[in-house]
Order: C-alpha cells, then structure tokens, then sequence
C-alpha cells in the first residue's frame, strides 16, 4: 500500500509546508484523523494493526513507550514487529545510542528532545525547556547528537517557540512541535486534546471539539437506559407480547402433552 508521505517526502519538505499530526491507537482515531485530512500519525507500537486498518494509506509512526521495552534487544524486537505490522518510523524518548541501533537497520526513527515527561525530574518536573541561554545550547547540543545518531525526526515538546524556531532552521531534523510554537517543521497535538476529551489540558493544548461533554451525556443515558430496563423488568413491562415469540396454537398443546406423557413414563 503506498503512504501519502515518505520519510524520504518529509525530509524534503522540511521548511516547505507546514505539516499537521496527530495520535492515533485505534481503528476509528486512525480513520478520523485519515478522513480529516491530518498529514501523520503517531502511536502505541502495539496498535500498529488497529492503525493500518483505520488509515492504511497514511505515514505511521509507531511509538516505543519508554518503560516498555528497557533492552536494546526488546527495542529492536519491537521495532521490527512494528514495521512487520505497517508502521514507517519508530520513535524512541531513549538516547542517541538507541537511535543509532535502530538507524544501523536503515529504520526511520524519530527522536524525542526537549520535555521527556518520564524524563523531566532531571528537570526540576513538567516546564517549559530553553528558556536560558545556557539551557537552550544545551538543547542545540542535544539535536546535534541525534542528527549524528541517524535520527531523521524528532518530537520537540515544549521548547520556548523562539528557541525552537531557530533550532528547527538550522538542523536536519524534520521537527515536530508538541507544544514548542509554530516554527517546527510538523505542528502535533494529541487527539484527545484537539477533540476535547478531557476538561483538563496542558497549556499548549487546544480543544476544537468536546467529546468531553458527549461522553458524559453517553455516560448518563448508559445508566438511565440500565435503571429503566431494571425497573421493567421488576414491575412485569419487559418483555411485553411484542418482544416475545410462542409456539402457540397445536405445536404447543401437542408439546405440552409430551411433556405430560413424558413425566407419566418416568413417573
């Protein structure tokens, strides 16, 4: 099946066009997201066959959680799985030389700098990243080192925007911005966040829908619906004559004189 984008394409684009992405772990998100038009998807690895049949046409990253898979033979075990399922890049939050693994297999890998949430007690917790001097060379360094690994993407998750803009003209990396500003390559954002789904989102997240809301009027018509069967069932209204089928007529009297006979014999 040809995908709308190549690694290859994104490399090309990079400060071209403004690409747009979103996650996807399911058939229906994949389909949605595929129908909405979003440019690329990204999500669980283990969901890579639920993806492909939402969005079989799309650019898939498959992501490899970081406390999933904490050898480098459980990484590359999954990576490949993932690419055997249909996946185009792995991504990895893990350092330069599990990229560098993963690279050496010709697999497309994106990287992840800036705010690593597992990683962000080193951090001082959830903040922003760059927003000193020395901080944000600090991050340029980091970059460097993914490119030299053979990273060709990385997730960027909240870098001060001006930071990041200057970072995202200057490196090889297809740069996808959670939260550090417009001046990425790819602007990314959860889809349970772009949808609404939750009432409490981090700053950078915006809510174009509100499943958040839906799901609770689903949520109260599931219980209504529940109690109401309950209460028929309790005050003889469920079943009713319509929702019930009989044998009726000489079927029944000759299956009820079985069953007399039957018990007689026995008896």
């Amino acid at each position: 099946m040809l995908r709308n984008y190549t690694a290859a394409d994104l490399k090309a684009l990079k400060g071209q066009r403004k690409l747009t992405q979103t996650t996807a772990n399911s058939v229906e998100e994949a389909a949605a997201a595929r129908d909405a038009g979003i440019d690329l998807i990204m999500g669980n690895a283990q969901n890579t066959k639920a993806v492909r049949e939402g969005a079989p046409d799309m650019f898939f990253t498959a992501a490899l959680g970081l406390p999933d898979y904490p050898t480098e033979t459980d990484v590359l075990r999954a990576a490949f799985a993932a690419m055997k399922d249909g996946a185009d890049s792995i991504y990895t939050a893990r350092g330069p030389h599990i990229v560098e693994m993963l690279a050496r297999e010709d697999i497309p890998v994106m990287c992840h700098l800036g705010l690593v949430p597992r990683k962000s007690t080193w951090k001082g917790g959830l903040r922003a990243i760059g927003k000193t001097a020395e901080e944000a060379l600090e991050l340029w360094a980091a970059f460097r080192r993914m490119e030299d690994a053979g990273a060709f993407a990385v997730e960027a998750e909240v870098i001060c925007a001006d930071v990041m803009a200057e970072i995202s003209k200057r490196t090889s990396l297809v740069t996808s911005s959670l939260g550090s500003g417009d001046g990425a390559d790819i602007i990314y954002l959860f889809q349970t966040d772009i949808c609404g789904e939750t009432p409490d989102r981090p700053r950078h997240a915006r809510a174009f829908g509100d499943l958040h809301s839906l799901n609770k009027l689903v949520a109260a018509q599931r219980r209504e619906a529940l109690s109401r069967f309950r209460e028929a069932v309790q005050v003889g209204e469920y079943p009713t004559h319509q929702e019930k089928t009989t044998a009726g007529g000489s079927n029944f009297k000759e299956f009820l004189q079985g069953m007399t006979t039957s018990r007689n014999s026995t008896g």
